[in-house]
C-alpha cells in the first residue's frame, strides 16, 4: 500500500490551461494502482515515437482531412468534384504496396535516438486499417491492397512485435470517428462536416451499431497483437453531448444529438485484456484522459499533470516529399523545454508510401541520440523542479537528488561559454559541479545571488556535444 500511496502522490499533482489540449483543471486523477504504476513507468520514459502513415501517402496529402468537406485550410482538394475525389482518395487502397517496409531499421533508429515508446496510426479518420480486422475490407491486408501478399502485411503486428522486442512501450493509436463506416457516415445523407451525418438520437440503432463496430476494432487491437500499453484515441468530438466543447456547442444543443461511444463499456473492456492500460481519450476531459496531449505545441508554463507534446518532425503529420524537418538543434530544444516542464515529448516521422523514412529522418534521429547518450541521465526519470527555468537555463531533477541546471545554446553558439551563471538554484557548500560528458569537475562559486560555474577553455575548444549542456550538483 505504501507503493501505492506514493505513485498517487507523484501524479496527483493537479492546475489550470485551456480547454482541449492542456486543461488542467480539470484532470481526474487515475486510482487504478496498475495504470498509476504504468504512467509513472510512461513519465519515466520522456522520448517517444509517433507516425502517421496510410495509402494518403502515396498522394502526400494530409491524412484523412482531405474527404471532410469542411472549409478548412487543410482540407483542399485539387478538384472541385468532391464525391469523385472521395472515389479516388478511397481507391488509393488498390495501390498501396509499402514494400520498403522495415520495421526493423525503424525501432533501431528509434532506439539509437533514445526513443523509449512508439505510438502508431492503426486507423486515422479516413477509416483505412492498419492492422487486419475483420470488421470491414477497408484495410492493408484487403486482397484488393497489393501490399496483403507481402509476409508483413498486418504492419501494425510487426510494428509492436518489433518494437516491443527492443523494450519499447507500445502505443495504439485509433480513431473515434470513421468516415468509411456506413453506421458514421450513413451513405443516406451528405457529409457536411467531420460529425457523425445522422442524428444519433433518431437512428438509435444504427448509432449503436457504430458503438458495436468502435467497440469490436478496440478488442481486436488489444486481444490480438501482444502487449499495448497506450490507448491513444483521437478525434475529440466523438463524445456524449453533455461534455461538448464551446467549438461543438451547436451539435450539443440540438434536439437529443449525442455521440456518446460509451468509453466506461470500451475502457472496462480493454483493461481486462490489457491490465494497466493508458488510456488517453483526447481532449475529452474526464477519467478516461490519463494524461494530457498538447498538439504542435508546447506549454509556456509547467503543468502540474501527466502530459505529453505530440509535435511533428516535419512540415506536417503525413509524409510528403517536399517537406521540411526541423534542425536538430530544434528537436532537442524542444525535448529540453517539454521535460522541464514535466511533459513527455512525442515526436511524429511520416512513412512514404513505399514503406520507410526520409533520410533527413534518419539523420536527425542520429544526432538527437547522439546528444542523448552524454545526456540522457539529465532527461529519463527526472521530474520537473521550480523554478523550471532561468534564462537560457533550463532545470530537471533526477531520482538520486541531482539538479540538471540544462544550457541551450543559440543558434551561432557552438560551445558553452566561459561562465554559466543562474541564480535560481544553489549546489550544496563544497560539492562538485560537473558537465556531462566531461571527466574533471567544473570549478564554481556563489556570489550573493547567483552560481557562476567556471568552464575551462579545453572543454570550451572540445565540448561533449553541440546544441545543449548539462551541468549536474546536488542542490543545498
Amino acid at each position: 500500500m505504501d507503493k501505492i500511496l506514493l505513485i498517487l502522490l507523484a501524479l496527483n499533482l493537479g492546475t489550470s490551461l485551456s480547454y482541449a489540449q492542456e486543461n488542467e483543471e480539470n484532470y481526474i486523477p487515475e486510482t487504478d494502482p496498475l495504470v498509476l504504476q504504468k504512467l509513472v513507468q510512461w513519465q519515466d520514459a520522456k522520448f517517444g515515437l509517433l507516425m502517421h502513415w496510410g495509402p494518403y501517402s502515396q498522394w502526400g496529402v494530409v491524412e484523412s482531412w482531405s474527404i471532410c468537406s469542411e472549409d478548412e485550410d487543410w482540407t483542399k482538394r485539387p478538384n472541385d468534384d468532391y464525391e469523385e475525389y472521395k472515389r479516388q482518395y478511397k481507391a488509393l487502397k488498390k495501390t498501396f504496396n509499402p514494400v520498403a517496409f522495415d520495421p526493423t531499421k525503424w525501432a533501431n533508429a528509434a532506439k539509437a535516438a533514445g526513443m523509449k515508446y512508439v505510438v502508431f496510426t492503426t486507423k486515422h479518420h479516413d477509416g483505412f486499417c492498419m492492422f487486419d480486422t475483420k470488421t470491414t475490407d477497408y484495410k492493408i491486408t484487403s486482397p484488393e491492397c497489393p501490399f496483403h501478399a507481402h509476409p508483413k502485411a498486418n504492419v501494425t503486428k510487426e510494428i509492436f512485435d518489433t518494437f516491443r522486442q527492443e523494450n519499447f512501450m507500445i502505443g495504439a493509436y485509433f480513431s473515434k470517428p470513421d468516415w468509411n463506416c456506413e453506421y458514421y457516415w450513413w451513405p443516406y445523407f451528405a457529409t457536411p462536416d467531420r460529425h457523425v451525418n445522422y442524428n444519433p438520437a433518431k437512428h438509435p440503432e444504427r448509432w449503436q451499431r457504430f458503438k458495436d463496430f468502435t467497440y469490436t476494432q478496440i478488442e481486436e487491437l488489444v486481444t490480438g497483437y501482444g502487449s499495448v500499453d497506450i490507448l491513444w484515441l483521437d478525434g475529440a468530438w466523438v463524445r456524449s453531448h453533455e461534455n461538448m466543447p464551446k467549438e461543438y456547442e451547436a451539435w450539443a444543443k440540438k434536439d437529443g444529438y449525442n455521440q456518446d461511444v460509451d468509453m466506461p463499456r470500451i475502457a472496462k473492456m480493454a483493461r481486462q485484456h490489457q491490465p494497466g492500460l493508458i488510456i488517453v481519450d483526447r481532449w475529452v476531459s474526464g477519467p478516461h484522459e490519463n494524461y494530457l496531449t498538447p498538439e504542435q505545441k508546447v506549454p509556456e508554463k509547467a503543468l502540474r499533470v501527466p502530459w505529453e507534446a505530440c509535435i511533428t518532425m516535419a512540415d506536417g503529420w503525413s509524409y510528403n516529399k517536399d517537406h521540411r524537418y526541423k534542425p536538430t538543434r530544434q528537436l532537442i530544444h524542444l525535448l529540453v523545454d517539454i521535460v522541464t516542464k514535466g511533459g513527455n515529448f512525442l515526436l511524429n516521422i511520416g512513412p512514404s508510401p513505399e514503406g520507410d523514412w526520409a533520410g533527413e529522418a534518419y539523420n536527425r534521429l542520429q544526432g538527437i541520440g547522439e546528444w542523448m547518450k552524454v545526456n540522457g541521465a539529465a532527461i529519463y526519470q527526472t521530474r520537473p523542479i521550480a523554478p523550471y527555468k532561468d534564462g537560457k537555463i533550463c532545470f530537471t531533477a533526477s531520482p538520486d537528488g541531482r539538479v540538471n541546471a540544462i544550457y541551450l545554446a543559440d543558434e551561432n553558439e557552438h560551445a558553452p561559454p566561459s561562465e554559466i551563471r543562474f541564480s535560481s538554484l544553489f549546489p550544496q557548500k563544497g560539492s562538485e559541479v560537473r558537465m556531462l560528458g566531461v571527466a574533471q569537475p567544473l570549478k564554481w562559486k556563489r556570489t550573493d545571488n547567483e552560481i557562476v560555474v567556471s568552464v575551462p577553455e579545453k572543454v570550451r575548444k572540445k565540448p561533449p556535444f553541440q546544441y545543449a549542456w548539462a551541468l549536474a550538483f546536488q542542490k543545498q
